[in-house]
């Protein structure tokens, strides 16, 4: 439910803002800035109209809060940019499962940061020095082959320069603007990857714009006392009618810091499902039948470290029972089939998901954030988990190929339609399989001796797949195949978003019953972002 205080402030203050936001900016009076904080000051409307600013000004942190002191720069250091001067990612094609538990013995030895395992490859970033003494515990028939070179050089390309930074922060602040243009809104938040302040001031404006179909949540507090926060959309109940629990699709992303894509494609998500209300058949049919749950950052700890610390960071910042090696692997943190056997059990490993079900304060966070939904009505019937990379389709179980889904036949079914709405639209192919399938295609039991590179235990989609019965859950992995990995450039955030996008579509028109053969479920980009990709060329 909204916070009384703040519906209450916004409609108190809204004839303020009616008039407070048609002040003219700097560049509007065509008044020049001082080159030097030193030159003699300018005529500005601060000085022509001070108590109306003040209004102004007042009103906004009412509505959206007050800024951070705190706040830092979003350009990395150059500390950071030389923390992997020296690394690089490799690939290896593994055929079966010797070579695969070759490798995962490894990886564990090395601690290696294995950043993809598909049935067809395994990548594994590391320090090049190090390639050689890695090849000395693998079988002659696993030779790498090097997909980035410089992770450094693409680490220090993903961060927004310091123009397009400035010039995204001008144009958040131009709110008279944004208020009466969504489409200037999201042609200027998909530009570059955003912080987590950005992302929840965005979400606050959001909320602000569309007040009607739109309510921000907080599903609870991160281990180092973050919000994590939640759009809810949905529309609202007739005039007089009690509004009841209705059937509701939960989107999540950014479980591991790194993935970045993950993040900007939950937010591309939301802002289009917004913007689409009343203006697309599909996006209106489906809010008219389901909430939607849009959590663009399940893992804010880890989010904020990679802008300031490790752009590498895949867990949360908890601290564990080996002082020096924080974090657990939120996706193996989830108590279905959870089993400290088969997991990892070193604190130091990527994978690394506790000692015990529901460790990670976030994913305790959001299990008990859902089964109180739950337990008041609400009806989960599908779990989005957005992930990076591989390009990828993913159902239950993670944990195990020898317990298949009731429902295996529908949720291979609708996998290969979300498949193929994206490649109808973007051409791009997306694998689907089981989510329980190693680096090599075989049947994993809880008997296997063989390890596997990562064990699949502890999964957020197991988890509300069996435990609070959301028939269709997926996790999917996002671009690209690994030409950039975790560091896919920002140019590809509108794409990306475009093909999760269609696969929604496919997805809400396959659960309103007409198996996702809505009309014109594919349309192509609108002409704004046609012309932002032809600007980013």
């Amino acid at each position: 439910m909204r916070s009384p205080v703040r519906l209450l402030a916004t409609l108190l203050i809204a004839p303020i803002l009616a008039v407070a936001f048609t002040l003219p900016t700097v560049a509007a009076a065509g008044i020049q800035r001082a080159q030097y904080e030193g030159d003699a000051r300018v005529d500005s409307p601060s000085h022509v109209f001070p108590f109306l600013k003040w209004l102004r000004d007042s009103a906004v942190e009412v509505v959206f809060g007050k800024p951070s002191s705190r706040a830092k720069t979003t350009r990395p250091t150059a500390q950071l940019a030389t923390r992997y001067r020296n690394d690089v990612v490799v690939r290896f094609n593994v055929t079966n499962s010797e070579e695969e538990g070759a490798l995962a013995r490894a990886a564990e030895q090395m601690f290696l940061d294995v950043w993809a395992f598909t049935p067809d490859y395994v990548d594994v970033r590391l320090d090049k020095d190090d390639v050689s003494a890695l090849l000395t515990l693998l079988p002659r028939s696993l030779q790498p082959s090097v997909l980035i070179p410089d992770v450094a050089a693409a680490v220090w390309a993903t961060y927004p320069s310091a123009a397009e930074n400035h010039r995204f922060e001008s144009s958040m602040a131009d709110a008279a603007k944004l208020r009466t243009s969504p489409d200037g809104l999201g042609n200027i938040f998909f530009r570059d990857y955003q912080t987590l302040a950005a992302i929840t001031s965005w979400m606050r404006l959001l909320e602000a714009m569309f007040p009607s179909i739109a309510n921000m949540i907080s599903i609870g507090k991160s281990y180092e006392g973050r919000d994590i926060y939640a759009l809810r959309v949905g529309m609202p109940s007739d005039a007089g009618e009690p509004k009841v629990p209705r059937k509701t699709i939960l989107i999540t992303g950014g479980l591991h810091g790194r993935e970045w894509i993950s993040t900007s494609s939950v937010n591309y998500l939301l802002w289009s499902v917004l913007t689409s209300y009343d203006r697309e058949p599909i996006a209106t049919k489906l809010l008219g039948s389901f909430d939607i749950v849009f959590i663009p950052v399940l893992n804010p700890d880890g989010y904020e470290y990679t802008w300031q610390t490790d752009r590498l960071w895949r867990k949360s910042r908890q601290q564990t029972k080996m002082r020096f090696c924080r974090g657990l692997d939120l996706d193996h943190a989830f108590g279905h089939a959870w089993d400290a056997v088969k997991h990892q059990t070193d604190p130091c490993s990527e994978s690394y998901g506790g000692d015990q079900p529901f460790q990670a304060v976030e994913a305790s966070e959001l299990a008990k954030w859902a089964k109180n939904e739950t337990q008041n009505g609400v009806r989960f019937v599908s779990f989005l988990d957005l992930h990076s990379y591989s390009q990828q389709i993913l159902y239950p179980y993670a944990y195990t190929c020898s317990v298949e889904p009731p429902n295996r036949e529908n949720l291979e079914e609708l996998a290969v339609g979300l498949a193929k709405a994206i490649r109808l639209s973007s051409g791009e192919p997306y694998i689907v399989t089981s989510a329980c399938e190693g680096a090599v295609l075989q049947t994993y039991s809880a008997s296997d001796s063989l390890p596997r590179v990562e064990a699949g235990g502890g999964s957020a989609i197991d988890w509300f797949y069996h435990e609070l019965q959301a028939r269709y859950s997926y996790q999917i992995k996002l671009r690209d195949t690994g030409s950039y990995g975790f560091l896919v450039p920002s140019d590809n955030i509108i794409p990306t978003g475009e093909e999760v996008l269609n696969a929604l579509k496919y997805l809400g028109d396959y659960l309103l019953g007409n198996n996702g053969i809505e009309e014109s479920p594919f349309q192509q980009p609108s002409e704004q972002w046609k012309d932002l990709k032809r600007q980013r060329r």
